[in-house]
């Protein structure tokens, strides 16, 4: 069976907010970005009762910053869920100028299952994995 992961795809446009002293956007906004769209990916998929039960917690980033990106660019973030293990997931993203699609930061971010009650690792399920698919 081959599995197809769904791309999500958030657009923003640089603000004078995510520069830093060298009037391009500061690393950390990077990483804000990431996982604000991992957010939003699983905000807009999941159902109530999913979102009522489980939660996800980061566990580690990693990000390759490839180019710079400056005030009033057009900004595409682009995420899917790859590999997953009982309780992880790895979460790809890649940053693009939306107008030249050129390459700006790649990241994978080692995401873990939480129930949302107890705060305890628990299991992925075949249902869960399918809420990132198409």
């Amino acid at each position: 069976m081959e599995i197809n992961p769904e791309i999500y795809e958030k657009k923003l446009v640089v603000e004078e907010k995510n520069l830093d002293k060298q009037k391009h956007v500061n690393n950390v906004e990077y990483l804000k970005w990431v996982q604000d769209v991992a957010e939003e990916h699983w905000e807009v998929r999941a159902s109530d009762e999913q979102k009522l039960e489980v939660i996800w917690v980061v566990v580690r980033h990693e990000i390759d910053y490839k180019k710079e990106a400056f005030l009033g660019d057009n900004i595409s973030l682009q995420t899917y869920v790859g590999e997953t293990t009982h309780v992880t997931s790895i979460r790809h993203v890649i940053i693009k100028n939306a107008d030249t699609g050129k390459l700006l930061a790649e990241a994978k971010t080692t995401w873990c299952l939480l129930d949302a009650e107890n705060k305890k690792p628990v299991k992925i399920s075949e249902e869960l994995k399918k809420v990132f698919l198409h």
